[in-house]
């Protein structure tokens, strides 16, 4: 549209300066004519661009709408909201130090990852929000890794640390087995909840998504958006954070296969969300 505009004004501009069959007023006219169509094409585009910008910033404010949480991670690191776990290690049967930099936005994903570290140790990722969320939907889309001995989850987690009673609500995937995934919660510490579904499918081949309702009286999982599990007793009642890890585990062979020390492995998270109920 630009060329054609400016290739207009040029040829109206020649013909006014040699009189080839118009008259003078005739082509002076069709040379303002040109010129206000060049001119005002540029400011078209800039506002359908400025539209379409609008358009999409309503879009996305209009998503975030639907969710008391919603951490979209194709946007990149969101540092208010959340935080990756760095310099420490939960101990016990984790046999790795929580990085910062096991944490990565990378190609529109939450990428955790498994490694070496320097003194012959393993580093893991965590990535968890910095406020509490209580009774609700929570929802996530990811790939867990496949490789003996490593998990890959999805929970909420309040405890000691928080000067909270020890609270969870887990889902979570054995590199040893990714055709399952395992649902577990504790409530002031007391666990052994765990069932263990059969997917039909891998979960480390594609995303998809898992989540659970949280409610007073229930937990109760999903899988791309199906109800395949629910628990009515002992519930846990005390708001937690969010969080997704990879971990290697030691002393815990029976659970989760002897780890063989392979590195890199790498969980990828393209969103999680919480929408909150009463």
């Amino acid at each position: 549209m630009k060329k054609a505009a400016l290739y207009l004004l040029c040829t109206v501009m020649a013909l006014a300066a040699c009189g080839c069959g118009s008259n003078d007023s005739s082509a002076a006219e069709a040379a303002s004519s040109a010129a206000d169509t060049a001119a005002a094409e540029p400011a078209a585009e800039s506002n359908a661009e400025a539209s379409e910008s609008g358009e999409e910033a309503a879009s996305e404010a209009e998503e975030d709408s639907k969710y008391t949480l919603n951490g979209d991670f194709s946007k990149g690191a969101d540092t208010v909201k959340w935080m990756a776990s760095d310099g420490w290690s939960n101990g016990s049967m984790f046999n790795c130090t929580w990085k910062g930099d096991n944490a990565v936005f990378e190609d529109g994903l939450l990428k955790l990852r498994i490694d070496k570290m320097w003194d012959d140790g393993y580093s893991g990722g965590e990535y968890r929000t910095n406020d509490f969320y209580g009774y609700g939907l929570y929802e996530v889309s990811m790939k867990p890794i496949k490789n003996k001995g490593v998990v890959s989850s999805f929970f909420t987690y309040t405890g000691p640390s928080d000067s909270n009673p020890w609270d969870e609500i887990d889902i979570e995937f054995l590199g040893k087995d990714t055709t399952k995934v395992q649902f577990n919660y504790f409530t002031n510490g007391k666990g052994n909840h765990e069932k263990l579904i059969d997917l039909g499918f891998d979960a480390s081949e594609d995303f998809h998504t898992y989540g659970f309702r949280w409610s007073k009286d229930s937990i109760t999982w999903y899988v791309d958006g199906k109800e395949v599990h629910t628990a009515t007793e002992n519930i846990p009642s005390t708001p937690g954070k969010l969080m997704m890890n990879v971990w290697n585990g030691i002393g815990v062979d029976g659970w989760l296969g002897k780890y063989d020390g392979t590195t890199p492995l790498t969980a990828e998270y393209q969103w999680a969300r919480f929408s909150q109920e009463s």
